[in-house]
This record gives C-alpha cells, structure tokens and sequence, in this order.
C-alpha cells in the first residue's frame, strides 16, 4: 500500500492522522483488505504452489478479487528472512545491521499453525522512529560510555588480577557487594551466551532453509503490492543446532587462551567485511534496486521515517493493532541494550592482559566510541536509503542491500554472534574462578584454580548453564534478564569510582585523569533509571537475586578486608563525627556507655582464653539493643622491646574472643612494667575527644583471700583511686561466673541500694537490664538508706516524684540503719558478729605484723599510716549492717546493685579489702556501683 492508497483510504471518512511529508495515515481496521497467507512446509520446499493458502479479505485496495483466494503474483521474497537476534553481534559491531527487528519482552515462541486454520492478521506495522532511534542509541551509548571512563580509572589504579568487573568492584566496595554482583555478573554472561548461540543458529537456519530437521512457518504480510515473508524456524532445530554450536565452543575454550586468540581473526575479519558491504550497499543503492522498497539515499525517506508511531504487534512479532504486544520506548531499550554489553570483554580477560592499566582504557573506550558512531551513522543511513513499510517487512535489510550479495551479511552476523558467545564463554568461567580463588565463599572451592591454569570446571559449569538455557529457547526471556545483569554490573562500576573519587583516599591515584566523580554518579544514576525502564519485574527480580546472595555471603563468608571504599568512607565519616562532638561535655540526652572492660584477670585463665567468658555478656547487658561500643583492654606484663610480638598475638586472641560473643567492641593490650602502671596509663590515654571510656568495668578479686595473693588488695584499691582522679564511673561485678547469658532468662527483682548520689548512673544500669531477654521479666526494687532520724515518708514520696520524671518504674523502699555503735544493736545476728569479730582479729594481726617489723607503715601517696581503731571499727559495721540489710531484703534477688564507697583516707588498702569482704558476703550476684561528677538522666525532654 503506498501513500496514495493511504490517502484514498483517509478520504473515505475514516479518522486521519498527519504524517511528515505531506500524506495521511489511516489506522488499519478489521474491515480493511489484508492477505495473510501462513503455512508449514517441509525443509527444503521452494515452490510457493505447495504453500497451503489462508485469506483474510478487506476491502479497499483489491475489490472482489479479494474473495477469490490468492494470486498467482502473490510470491515469496526468498532472500528477504526475519532475523530477531541480529542485533546481538560480537562486540556489537553487526548489531547495527538489524535495528529494525520487532521482537521483544512480551513476544511467545511462534507455533506452526495446524494445517487448515485460519489465522487473521490485520496490517497496523508498528512505525519505526529514527528521531527516537537516535534518541535511543545515545542514551544506551552515554550509559557505555560513562561506565568506560568509571571503569578506566578503577582499572588504572593498580596492579589488576582476574576477575575484571568482579575484581574492581570488590576492592572498591566490599567482598559482600563485589561477590554479588559478580555472581550476578557471570549469570550474565553464562545467558548471554546462549542468546548469542542462538541468534547464530537462527541466523543460519534462514540463510539455509534446506538444513532445518524439523518444519518450518512462513507468514506473508501482504505489506506492499508484492507479498514479503517472514520465516521462523522451529524450536527444536533451534535446540539441537544451539547445543552442538555451545559443545563446539566450549572446546575452543577448553584449548585457552592461545586458542582462543588464534581463531578471533576468523570471527573478526568477516564481520568488518559485511560492515564495509552494507556501506558500500547503500551507497550504490538506487530506486527499487536491489530490491522493491529501497529508495537510495534520498531527503524525503528521511523526512518520512523521522516521525514515530508507536503500534501492537501479535504474539508472532507481526504488527497488528489488536494484538497483544504493544512496543514503546521503554521496549525498545531492552530490546537493543544487549547491542552494547560487549564493554567489559577486555577487563573479563584481565589476568591474561600484558598491561591492564593501557590495554583495558584504550581497547575499551576504543570500542565503546567506534560502534556507537556505527550505531548512530546507521541509523541515519538506513533511515534514509528505505521507505518506512521496507524497513517493517524486510528483517534483513542489510543482507538486501549489502553489495555484492547478502550472503556475506548472513556469514557477517552468524561471525559476529558466534565470536560473542565465544567471548562470553570465555569470560563467564574465569570470573567465576576469580571469585573462588579470592575464598570467601566455601561453596565455591569447586571452581578454584592455580594462577597459571584454565578453569575447566567453571568452563564446565558455564556451558550447562549455557545449553540449559539454549534448551528453554525463549529470547523473550533471556534479552531482559542479560540486560539487568550486565546493568547492575555497569552501576557497580560506576558507584565504584563515584565512591573512590568522592572519599579521594591518599592511595587513590589512577593514571586516567579523565574522570570525576559526578560522572560515575550520573552513570549510575543512569543504569538504574534504564533498568526501570526496561522492565521494572525484571529490575527487582535482579536486585532481589544480588541482596540474596550479599545476605548469604554475609552469613557464610569468611572475613575479607581489601581496603575497600566503605571502610574509607566509614573512617572519614567517623573522623567527621568525631570533630563535631567536640571536647564539650556530652548532654545527658545524648550519654552512651562506653565501657572500658579489664579483662586482665585476678589469678589465672585457662590457657589460649585471653578474657573471662562473662565479661563480653554483662558488657552487651549495658549496652541498648546492642548499640554502643566496648573497649576490652588487658595488661601484659614486661618490656615492651621484648614483649611487642606476644602482645599483638594476645589482640588477637582478644578480638577473636570478642567476635565470638557478638559484642561491639575494640580489643587493646598494653605493655607495662606491672598492672597498676599499664591501668593508669590506660586511664589517661585511651580514647578520642568524646568518644572516651566513661565506665570502668571489671570483676571484684574475690580469690585474693583463699589464694593468699597479698598484691592484689593494693592494686585493686589504686584502680579505684585512679578512676576516681580520672573521673571515671565504676562497675564492679561480685559473682561474675553466676552472671547469666542471652538465654537464661531470670525472674525476682532487680534490687537497688541507692545510698549516695551518682548521676543516676545506677538507675540507669537497671533500665538497661531489663531490656536485655535474660532480665525482661524482672521487677526494679529501689532501697533508700537513711538515718534513723530522717523523714522516711517524705524522702519515699520524693524518690518516687524523681522516678517519675524520670519515666522510670521501681518499687520504692526506705531502710533506716542505725548508728555505727554495735553496742546499741542488741539483737544482731550471730553470723554477724562472728563475721565481725573475725574482721577485728585479722585486721588486728596485720597491725602486729607490721609492728614486729618495726616499721611504721606507710600509704600510697607515701605518707605515714596513722590507724584510727574506732573509725575502722565503724567502717567494719557499717559494711556488715549493710550487707545484713541486703540478705534480709534482697536474699531472692535477680541480681542487687549497691553504691561503691570510696577508699577511706589514711587506710591501708588491707583493710579496705575486709571491708569490701564484708559487704559482698553471701550475696551471690552484685554490682557495685560508682558514679561520677555528671549527670546521666535527665528529666526534660
């Protein structure tokens, strides 16, 4: 039908629609006269007398004669054939031949008709856009080519092992984020190439009927006054021809890469020949010749072609306006996104490359330009040389005009995707290999290999994956899910060196300074955004596919540190932070604990266990949801020349153990002449600005008695004075070993004997408690000491008006404790007072010791000891009339929290050991608790 029959047919009342260059389309409607004429010859029939014909009759171009059944004129364009993976070349190079085809995402697998069955298609040919192609082409090309600057500067900054993609985006972003994407990236490649496989066996199989085993269908769209064919030859020759093509493949890959190379000339030479064939063609193309439809290069079939209308086609890939498929932009972009995936041939072959830094820039970026100025001169030629119904109907208009004949185009395209396939079977397997080789996966161990050997086993594993997919036969399938994985692949890359070029680390120094990293984020930006726009399922099923396998790999992969982006960017955002917290006193609101956990032990671990196992629980009880970090530290005794290579062993084991139980936390190990040294040291030194030790946590010395360790009771009470001159808060665990873990669960109480004020620091470890599993079910009881003399009513009801507004819950108690005279307690208990009296004895026995030896004993700070006998006296009592009142109240307590008091003055450190003793006796779980000169809580909000 030419113009003039369209505007006839617009002239007899039907809706019209402008079109450039001065005629008028009408939509083709059911009434319309259309000749469709399909059958199922055998292999090798030429004749078109043995087709069985189907009519379907309109009216308005043929008249009566439309009922009479086909005309003998009505014959086959034999070297016209449908060709729907011809854009799918090596490298993209032929791709160009073939922009036209109208296959796509929703299109079935085409069935041979039943012999007899009538089949209607009307002809509403979904209009191609060369304005649109243009549009296309750039934005598939710009995507390309920015992942080609992105890619040169990673690749240009170091030393490159196998893996390529893989490679880089692993170091830039993480094991977790590079295996995903790099798993993605070979599945990519191991469907790609069954899609190129295919493409060449199709290929073939319409250059050479003859050698189909099976039937096949032929459908004639009567689209000008000569009927044109189209030809679909049948899935199981497609099968079984992709399987032996895959086979044969595979065993060049098997010979290496020597192999390899030797036969890439064959692949590439034929396919820049048909190149220069069809530009020669077109060229020499003149009106109706070679064929009907070709205009030669003319001003008006640009003009005419410029304009897009987007239209149906039918399950078969035949335009109808009825039918199913409807082809937009977005389709589109699928369809010939496939054309320029060929970028990351050269960085798959990185381990096999002499220079990776020059060959991988220049070779790529090369390629990248070269075949999308192909892209785009094509479109504008093609867009000028035919008219619009010739570039619907003819799937092979390169093969047409291709001078001298079209065979050199059919050998051009069966080249070029066969050295595609041949690229991605080469690929796929040492990616994968890569990806073992770097062991973080123990599940791919299979697939490891020495430095200089060939992955056969992944070469195996890719050929099935390959052939499984030859098998399925669905290119529909297939061209959307290579699409997404070769994008994620590309937006990899491009955040990659977004990444690494925004964070500009002093060990980043690639030798491509044509980067920068708003580019990469554009290019990144644009991956997704074409990924959307291609299929949105096909978007999330891939993005799905690459969280699960960053979720395993998180799971059950080993530990890899590359110096990756992420922890640069973590260091760079954690110094940030640092600066802007500043020096200045933490608000209540924002205060954190930061335990500080001396896990230097009073007496002896087992061998090869750096820290007791109940310190990193009772470190994550005070912590909420886990939030907040911990700094474990020991002190290794001895000089530090000759001590420096135990104490990084001893951090090791350190952080092996704190990994272990799952806590937040750093391990530290310091070397110093004795412990009271190296803990002052520590004191004074660990941490930055704000981010400071705010909390001293260690286990009371409850062996220093039965063990006889008489060093102990010095340096246990210079930890506290040092903490106390540091402005430290105090946590000291009574009962460590009976200290319950994640899945003991307690009940009872969680008892608190508050007697002097400590910034609430006490209340809030039993809050935190209770948000812990083991301590959920507990209950807070908040004992008051007070004077006989105090008002208990009044200081109950002011302790619970501060609970209050404090939002905190807890039974509140007031205890009255009586004078220190022992005298006045007439009814104390006789435990008590033996416990009492054996205190006196030994702490007499220690004054008469250190008189036998004549010397006057002295303190710390060096001064003389002057013992004051009633004020030990009184210090003893008060202890044991405590420790009476926690036994009587607190006996079936969860776990009791008492206030630490300070190491009297002018008392040697002994004594302040008996005191402690006393208070902790017979209670099997305690925290003594020691606040510091700032508050914790706060009441506003």
């Amino acid at each position: 039908m030419d113009s003039r029959d369209i505007e006839e047919a617009g002239g007899n009342g039907e809706e019209e629609f402008p079109r450039l260059g001065g005629g008028k389309y009408r939509p083709v409607v059911a009434h319309d006269r259309a000749v469709v004429e399909m059958s199922s010859i055998d292999p090798g029939s030429s004749s078109s007398s043995n087709l069985k014909n189907i009519k379907v009759v309109a009216p308005g171009e043929m008249g009566a004669g439309a009922r009479e059944g086909p005309r003998p004129e009505d014959g086959v364009n034999g070297h016209q054939k449908e060709s729907k993976l011809e854009l799918f070349g090596f490298d993209s190079l032929v791709n160009i031949l073939g922009l036209k085809s109208m296959t796509g995402e929703q299109i079935q697998a085409p069935s041979s008709p039943r012999d007899g069955e009538d089949i209607t298609i009307t002809q509403g040919h979904p209009k191609p856009a060369l304005k649109m192609g243009l549009v296309l082409v750039l934005l598939c090309g710009i995507c390309t080519f920015l992942t080609t600057i992105s890619l040169s500067a990673i690749a240009t900054n170091g030393a490159m092992k196998g893996g390529g993609p893989y490679y880089l985006i692993g170091r830039a972003l993480g094991p977790e984020v590079g295996i995903s994407i790099g798993l993605c990236f070979f599945l990519g490649n191991a469907v790609a190439g069954a899609l190129y496989v295919l493409g060449a066996v199709e290929t073939f199989l319409k250059a050479f009927p003859a050698a189909g085993i099976f039937r096949e269908t032929i459908t004639k769209v009567n689209g000008t006054a000569v009927a044109e064919s189209i030809q679909s030859p049948n899935s199981h020759d497609l099968q079984i021809y992709g399987i032996v093509v895959t086979i044969l493949l595979c065993f060049i890959v098997f010979g290496g890469v020597k192999m390899i190379n030797r036969v890439a000339p064959a692949f590439l030479v034929p396919v820049l020949l048909s190149i220069f064939c069809i530009f020669i063609g077109i060229f020499l193309s003149k009106t109706d010749d070679p064929d009907t439809g070709i205009t030669g290069l003319r001003l008006k079939s640009f003009k005419d072609n410029w304009s897009s209308a987007y239209q149906m086609t039918n399950n078969a890939g035949i335009p109808d306006p009825t039918g199913g498929t409807y082809w937009s932009f977005n389709e589109l972009v699928g369809l010939f996104f496939p054309a320029v995936t060929g970028i990351m041939a050269g960085s798959n072959r990185s381990a096999s490359l002499k220079d990776t830094q020059r060959s991988i820039p220049v070779g790529t970026l090369a390629a990248t330009l070269t075949t999308t100025s192909l892209y785009l001169i094509s479109v504008l030629f093609f867009g000028a040389v035919a008219t619009r119904n010739k570039l619907l109907t003819d799937r092979l208009l390169t093969a047409t005009i291709a001078w001298p004949f079209p065979a050199i185009v059919h050998v051009g395209i069966i080249l070029s995707t066969l050295g595609a396939a041949l690229q991605s079977l080469t690929g796929a397997p040492r990616l994968l290999a890569a990806i073992a080789n770097d062991d973080i996966l123990p599940i791919l161990n299979y697939f490891k290999v020495a430095d200089t050997s060939e992955p056969h086993i992944a070469t195996l594993f890719t050929a099935l994956i390959c052939i499984g997919c030859v098998v399925i036969g669905n290119l529909d399938l297939i061209t959307p899910t290579v699409t997404m994985f070769y994008l994620l692949c590309y937006s990899g890359v491009n955040l990659s060196c977004f990444l690494l070029d925004l964070l500009d680390a002093p060990s980043w120094r690639p030798r491509w300074k044509y980067h920068h990293w708003s580019l990469s984020f554009v290019g990144a930006s644009l991956c997704i955004v074409i990924m959307f726009l291609i299929s949105w399922s096909f978007t999330v099923v891939a993005i799905a596919l690459a969280s699960l396998i960053y979720k395993y790999v998180g799971l059950k992969g080993k530990a890899g540190d590359w110096g990756d982006g992420f922890k640069s960017a973590y260091f760079q955002l954690a110094l940030r932070s640092l600066r802007s917290l500043g020096a200045n006193q933490v608000h209540p609101k924002n205060w954190y604990p930061i335990p500080l956990v001396f896990c230097r032990p009073w007496g002896q671990l087992p061998e090869n266990v750096p820290c007791h196992p109940k310190l990193a629980d009772f470190a994550n009880c005070m912590k909420k949801k886990g939030r907040g970090m911990s700094i474990f530290v020991s002190i290794l005794d001895g000089d530090y020349y000759e001590c420096a290579e135990e104490a990084k062993e001893a951090c090791k084991q350190l952080a092996t153990y704190i990994e272990y139980k799952r806590c937040e936390g750093v391990a530290e190990i310091v070397v110093a002449p004795n412990m009271t040294e190296g803990f002052r040291g520590i004191i004074q030194t660990m941490g930055l600005g704000n981010l400071k030790p705010n909390i001293v946590v260690m286990r009371y010395p409850e062996i220093w008695r039965r063990e006889n360790l008489t060093e102990i009771p010095s340096t246990f009470v210079g930890i506290i004075n040092d903490c106390i001159t540091a402005n430290k808060a105090v946590v000291i665990i009574k009962g460590l070993d009976e200290w319950p873990n994640e899945y003991q669960r307690q009940y009872g109480t969680i008892d608190l004997y508050w007697i002097v004020r400590d910034g609430g620091l006490m209340l809030l470890l039993s809050q935190l408690l209770l948000t812990k599993e083991s301590f959920e079910s507990c209950k807070i009881q908040l004992f008051c000491i007070a004077e006989e003399d105090s008002d208990a009513e009044a200081l109950k009801a002011d302790v619970k008006k501060f609970l209050y507004d404090l939002r905190m819950q807890a039974e509140v108690i007031v205890v009255t404790m009586k004078s220190w005279d022992i005298r006045s307690e007439g009814n104390s208990k006789e435990d008590s007072l033996e416990a009492f009296d054996a205190a006196q004895r030994r702490i007499s026995d220690y004054l008469g010791e250190i008189k036998r030896q004549g010397s006057t004993p002295l303190l710390a700070n060096g001064k003389q000891m002057v013992v004051n006998e009633q004020q030990v006296e009184k210090f003893l009592y008060t202890m044991l009339k405590l420790n009476s009142t926690i036994l009587s109240y607190s006996r079936m307590a969860a776990v009791v929290l008492v206030s630490l008091p300070p190491p009297p003055l002018n008392h040697p450190a002994y004594f302040y050991m008996e005191y402690m003793d006393l208070l902790v006796e017979n209670v099997p779980r305690m925290l003594i608790v020691r606040g510091y000169h700032r508050d914790v809580v706060t009441l506003f909000t």
